[in-house]
C-alpha cells in the first residue's frame, strides 16, 4: 500500500474512495472504530467505503506509505504534522486542506517544510465537492509541486479516469487560492443571504478575486496560477453553490440564522490570517476585511456592505 489519507472528513474520505478504484488506499480517522464497523462515513452518506479502502486509528501504520493526503482541518495541520514520528525522508506529503494557518500565518506547504522537513511538500486543489468525488463524477484538480519529478510522479499515482489533475509549480499560488476563494465565498453568502441580490453577488466575486492575486502575487504566487483551476475555478464554484460550507456559513450570516458550529468553516480562520498579511504587507483587501470583521461579530452584513459601498471611487 503506497497512498494513505490521513482525515476521515468528508473530503479525505471522498478521496479514499475515489483512489481505492486504482489499488489499495489506507484511511486513518483518531476515532476508526464506527468507520470500520459500519464502513459508512456520516460525513458522506449513501458512499458505501470499499473493501480496498483500510481503515486505520494506527498513524504510525499510516505513514508508513509514501504518499500521503493531508485532509484535516488546516487550523489542525500543524499539529498533525507533529505528532508524526516516522521518518519522512523519500514521503510526499500532499496537503487537501485550504486555508492559512493563524498561528504561524502560512499556507500548507510552508507548514509542512517546517514541521516535516525531510518530506516533499505539494498541494492538491480546485474546484471539488466531496460528494462528487466519492461518486465518481468527474472533477479536475490542480497538483501542485515544487519538486518536478515528485510533482510527476504524484500526478500520475493520483489521477483516475474521472478525477483530472493538472501539475504546476507554484504550491504557494495553488494554496492561496484555495484558501482565499473561501474567504469570498462567505461574503458572496452572506449577500445572498441578506437579500443583496446576484449584481451584488457577482461583484464581490470580482472584486475578491482581485483581493486575491493582490495577496497571493505579493507573497510570490504567479498569477496565471489565480487565473486558473486552484483560483477563479475554485472561486466560481464556492460563491455559486450551497454544497459549498462556506457560502452556507455566510448565507446565515446574511439571514441572522445560527450555523451549525460542528461544521468547519475555514474561511473565517482565514479571513483573520489574511487581514493579518493585508496588514503586514501594507495591501488593501477591503473585503476579506469585512469578512473578518464580520465572522468575528464586529460588524453587521448591513455595515460591512455600507463599509465596501462607502469607499472613495476608483479606476478598475
Amino acid at each position: 500500500m503506497s497512498v494513505a489519507v490521513l482525515g476521515a472528513g468528508a473530503f479525505g474520505t471522498a478521496l479514499a474512495v475515489a483512489l481505492s478504484r486504482k489499488g489499495p488506499v489506507a484511511l486513518w480517522a483518531r476515532n476508526a472504530g464506527s468507520l470500520m464497523d459500519t464502513r459508512q462515513s456520516p460525513r458522506l452518506p449513501n458512499v458505501p467505503l470499499p473493501d480496498a479502502v483500510a481503515i486505520t486509528d494506527d498513524l504510525d501504520r499510516a505513514t508508513a506509505c509514501k504518499t500521503l493526503l493531508l485532509s484535516v482541518p488546516m487550523q489542525q495541520l500543524s499539529g498533525l504534522l507533529d505528532r508524526i514520528t516516522t521518518p519522512m525522508q523519500g514521503h510526499a506529503l500532499v496537503a487537501c486542506c485550504k486555508g492559512i494557518d493563524l498561528t504561524e500565518g502560512v499556507g500548507p506547504s510552508a507548514l509542512i517544510a517546517r514541521h516535516q522537513p525531510d518530506a516533499t511538500p505539494a498541494v492538491l486543489t480546485g474546484p471539488s465537492f466531496a460528494a462528487d468525488i466519492a461518486r465518481g463524477l468527474p472533477t479536475a484538480l490542480t497538483l501542485a509541486c515544487g519538486d518536478g519529478a515528485t510533482g510527476r510522479g504524484l500526478q500520475a499515482q493520483l489521477s483516475t479516469p474521472v478525477l483530472r489533475l493538472y501539475r504546476s509549480d507554484d504550491m504557494i499560488g495553488a494554496e492561496l487560492g484555495g484558501a482565499l476563494k473561501n474567504v469570498i465565498a462567505i461574503a458572496c453568502g452572506a449577500c445572498i443571504g441578506a437579500g443583496l441580490g446576484d449584481s451584488a453577488r457577482a461583484a464581490l466575486m470580482t472584486r475578491g478575486f482581485a483581493e486575491m492575486v493582490r495577496l497571493a502575487t505579493a507573497l510570490g504566487a504567479q498569477a496565471d496560477t489565480l487565473a486558473g483551476l486552484s483560483g477563479l475555478g475554485d472561486l466560481t464554484l464556492t460563491c455559486t453553490s450551497d454544497l459549498s460550507r462556506n457560502f452556507r456559513y455566510g448565507l446565515a450570516l446574511g439571514r441572522g440564522e445560527p450555523f451549525d458550529p460542528a461544521v468547519t468553516v475555514e474561511g473565517a480562520a482565514t479571513a483573520q490570517a489574511a487581514a493579518r498579511l493585508a496588514q503586514d504587507h501594507a495591501l488593501p483587501l477591503p473585503v476579506c476585511a469585512a469578512v473578518s470583521d464580520l465572522t468575528q461579530g464586529r460588524l453587521t452584513v448591513r455595515q460591512a456592505m455600507d463599509t465596501l459601498l462607502s469607499r472613495p471611487l476608483k479606476d478598475e
